[in-house]
C-alpha cells in the first residue's frame, strides 16, 4: 500500500510544471510553520485564560470568606443570603454557597452567568473568626467561576489566528506564484527555443535576462545554438555534395545496369547461336555413333552445352526481369500440372545421383502465372538437388486458412548457415556445396537461380521464405492465391504422330554453322533438307521444289535486319500463286526483347527458343506436320 502511494506521489510530482513546483516549494514551508504556530499557541492561550480564571476565583472566595465570618458566627441568614447574591452578581461568578460547619447550606445564589451554562471552576474556602483566634471553623464558602467567557475568548483568538493564517497563506501563495513565474519565465523561453530548434528553425536566440546561473544557461544555449547551426550548415553542404556524388554514381550504376541488361537482351540472339550449333552437332554425332567411348565423350559435350544453356538462361531471365520485358499472364490452373512438369524435368537427374524426388500430388487450384511459377519451382528443385548428397527432395502444397496455398520445397541437404541465409537471394552469391566436392557432375551455378526466384515471386505478389539449419536441410516456402477447382475436359484422341522420315524441310538461318548442324541432324532422321540464309536463297530453294515443303523452319532475326516473318510471308505469296495451301512453319529464335516477343505472338506461329534440343525439335516437327495434315 505504501509503495503504491509513493508511486502515485512520484507520478503526480512528475506531471507538475516547474512553476508549480517552485510555488509548492515556497508555499509548503509557510503553511507548515503557520500551522505549527497555531497548534502551539492555542493550548498556551487556553492555559493562560484558565490561570486567570483560577486567580479570580481564589480572590472572590477569599473575600467572601472574610465578609461572611461575622454573619455566619451570629447565624444571620438574611445577611448571608444578601452577601451570597451580591457576590453572585459579580462578573464570571456562576454560583455562591455559604455552608455551616455541619454542611448545611445557609445561602445559595446563582449568578447572572448561570451555573448550568457551561464549564465552571469551583473554589472552596473555610470561614474562620479572625476576632477569636483558635476557634473552630464557622463554615465554608463555595464559589463557582464560569469558564464560558474564557473559552469564548480562546475560540475568538483561534478564529483570528486561523483568519490570519489563511490571509498569510493567500499572500504567500500569490507571492510564491509570482516568484515562480518570474523564476521559470527564462526557463520557459529556453524550452520554447529548444522546440524551435527541434522544428528546424535555424536562427534561434534567447535574451540573457540576468547574471545568475540562469543567465549562464541562456548564454550557453545561445552558444550551443550557434555551434549547432554551424555544424548543421556544414553537414548540409557535405550532404548536398554527397547527394550529388551519390546521384552521379547511382546514375552511372543504373546506366551500367541498363546497359548490361540491354546488352544481354539484345545480344541473346548472337550468344545463343553457337550454343544451338553445338547442340545440333553433338546430337548429330550421337545419332550415328556406336562406339561407347565416343558416345561417352559426346555425352560430356552435351552436358557442358546443357550447363552453358542453363547458366545463360538464368542470365537472360534476370536481364528480362530487370528491363521489365517479362510480362505476367495470370490464369487459374491446377497446381498438380506444374508439379508433374517439374517431376518430368528432374526425376531422372535425381535418380542418377541416388536421390528421391517426391512431388506430392494435390487437387488444389491456384491463380498465378503458370510459366513463372514453373520457373520458380524448377529453380528451387534444381538448387535443392545440387546441395543434397543423401536423401531427397519433397515438394508439397497445403491449403491455408487465409485462402492461400502454401508450397514447400524440402531437402535433406547440407543446410545453409545463418550468416548465408540473408544473402542467398542476392545476385551472384553462392554457398559452398559441402559434401559434394568430389561429385563433378554437379556444377556450381552462377548464383542467379535464387535471385531469379525472388524476382519472379515479387512479380507474383508473394515472397519466398527460407528456413534452414546446417546439417539438417532446408525448406523454401511461398504462398499462392487459391481458387475453386474446375472441371477439366477430357483430352480427345489424337491422331498418331507420323515419323519425320521423308519429311521435306526448308531451314532458314543466317548462321552457317547452325545450317550445317541442323541439316546434318535432320538428314540423320531421314528428312530431305534444303537450307537458306536469307529471302533470296529461300525463294531459290522454293523454285527447286515443285511443291511446298512439309515444313519451313526459320530464325526470327536474319542478316541485314531482315525478319524471318517477312521471309515466311514471301514464301506464302510464292506458293499461293500456284494455289497451294499454306505450309506448316516453325520459328526458332534466341530473341528476348519484349517487342519481338509480341511480334511472334501476334503472328500465331509455333516458336522454340534457342538452344533447342533434338527431342524438342523432333516433337515440334511432328506436331506441326500432324496439325497441318489434320487441318487439310
Amino acid at each position: 500500500m505504501r509503495t503504491g502511494a509513493n508511486s502515485r506521489t512520484v507520478q503526480w510530482w512528475r506531471r507538475t510544471s516547474l512553476m508549480q513546483r517552485l510555488a509548492l516549494v515556497a508555499l509548503v514551508p509557510t503553511l507548515v510553520t503557520a500551522t505549527l504556530l497555531v497548534a502551539m499557541l492555542a493550548p498556551q492561550q487556553l492555559m493562560t485564560l484558565r490561570g486567570m480564571a483560577q486567580n479570580t476565583a481564589d480572590a472572590i472566595a477569599t473575600q467572601a470568606a472574610s465578609v461572611t465570618a461575622a454573619p455566619l458566627r451570629d447565624m444571620q441568614r438574611r445577611e448571608l443570603v444578601r452577601i451570597a447574591e451580591s457576590i453572585g452578581d459579580l462578573p464570571h461568578v456562576a454560583r455562591v454557597q455559604i455552608r455551616a460547619a455541619d454542611g448545611e447550606i445557609l445561602a445559595d445564589s446563582l449568578g447572572r452567568s448561570g451555573a448550568d451554562n457551561g464549564e465552571s471552576l469551583t473554589v472552596v474556602r473555610d470561614v474562620v473568626d479572625t476576632d477569636r483566634p483558635g476557634q473552630p471553623v464557622l463554615g465554608t464558602v463555595v464559589v463557582d467561576v464560569s469558564l464560558r467567557d474564557a473559552i469564548a475568548m480562546q475560540q475568538a483568538s483561534l478564529r483570528h489566528a486561523l483568519l490570519a493564517l489563511v490571509i498569510s497563506l493567500v499572500v504567500a501563495a500569490i507571492i510564491a506564484w509570482q516568484a515562480a513565474r518570474w523564476i521559470s519565465a527564462p526557463l520557459r523561453r529556453l524550452v520554447d527555443a529548444v522546440h524551435q530548434l527541434g522544428r528546424g528553425d535555424r536562427h534561434v536566440e534567447v535574451e540573457v535576462t540576468d547574471q545568475t546561473e540562469i543567465g549562464e544557461l541562456q548564454r550557453g544555449f545561445n552558444s550551443a545554438a550557434m555551434a549547432l547551426f554551424d555544424v548543421q550548415r556544414g553537414m548540409e553542404r557535405e550532404i548536398e555534395h554527397a547527394t550529388v556524388e551519390l546521384a552521379r554514381k547511382n546514375a552511372a550504376l543504373e546506366a551500367a545496369s541498363v546497359a548490361k541488361a540491354r546488352f544481354l537482351a539484345a545480344a541473346s540472339h548472337d550468344l545463343r547461336q553457337p550454343l544451338y550449333a553445338l547442340t545440333l552437332f553433338s546430337s548429330a554425332l550421337a545419332e550415328d555413333e556406336r562406339d561407347p567411348i565416343r558416345l561417352d565423350r559426346i555425352a560430356h559435350i552435351q552436358e557442358c552445352v546443357e550447363a552453358l544453356d542453363h547458366l545463360f538462361s538464368e542470365l537472360l531471365d534476370l536481364s528480362r526481369l530487370e528491363t521489365g520485358a517479362m510480362q505476367i499472364d495470370i490464369a487459374e490452373f491446377p497446381l498438380d500440372h506444374v508439379f508433374q512438369e517439374v517431376s518430368r524435368n528432374f526425376r531422372m537427374i535425381a535418380e542418377q545421383h541416388g536421390l528421391r524426388l517426391i512431388m506430392r500430388a494435390t487437387d488444389l487450384w491456384v491463380r498465378s502465372d503458370r510459366t513463372m511459377l514453373s520457373r520458380i519451382l524448377n529453380n528451387l528443385v534444381s538448387n535443392a538437388l545440387r546441395y543434397t548428397s543423401r536423401g531427397g527432395v519433397l515438394v508439397v502444397a497445403r491449403r491455408r486458412d487465409d485462402g492461400t496455398v502454401r508450397v514447400d520445397v524440402w531437402d535433406t541437404g547440407s543446410g545453409i548457415a545463418p550468416e548465408h541465409q540473408v544473402r542467398v537471394f542476392d545476385e551472384f552469391y553462392r554457398v559452398e556445396c559441402h559434401g559434394n566436392e568430389h561429385d563433378t557432375s554437379r556444377r556450381r551455378g552462377l548464383g542467379l537461380g535464387l535471385a531469379t526466384v525472388q524476382r519472379l515471386a515479387e512479380l507474383l505478389d508473394t515472397r519466398v521464405q527460407l528456413k534452414s539449419k546446417p546439417g539438417h536441410g532446408s525448406v523454401f516456402s511461398f504462398h499462392l492465391p487459391e481458387v475453386p477447382a474446375q472441371q477439366i475436359p477430357p483430352a480427345g484422341a489424337h491422331e498418331p504422330l507420323a515419323d519425320v522420315s521423308g519429311m521435306r524441310v526448308l531451314v532458314i538461318d543466317d548462321e552457317p554453322a547452325i545450317l550445317s548442324g541442323i541439316r546434318y541432324l535432320l538428314a540423320s532422321w531421314g528428312c530431305k533438307v534444303a537450307v537458306a540464309e536469307d529471302r533470296v536463297q529461300a525463294l531459290q530453294a522454293a523454285e527447286e521444289w515443285n511443291e511446298p515443303p512439309d515444313i519451313v523452319i526459320s530464325d526470327l532475326r536474319l542478316r541485314d535486319g531482315e525478319s524471318g516473318l517477312d521471309v515466311l510471308a514471301a514464301l506464302d505469296a510464292h506458293y499461293q500463286i500456284d494455289g497451294n495451301p499454306p505450309f506448316p512453319r516453325l520459328l526458332i529464335t534466341g530473341e528476348t526483347r519484349s517487342d519481338r516477343l509480341r511480334e511472334i505472338m501476334a503472328a500465331r506461329i509455333p516458336v522454340l527458343y534457342k538452344p533447342v534440343s533434338p527431342e524438342q525439335l523432333r516433337e515440334a516437327l511432328m506436331v506441326a506436320w500432324s496439325a497441318s495434315r489434320a487441318a487439310a
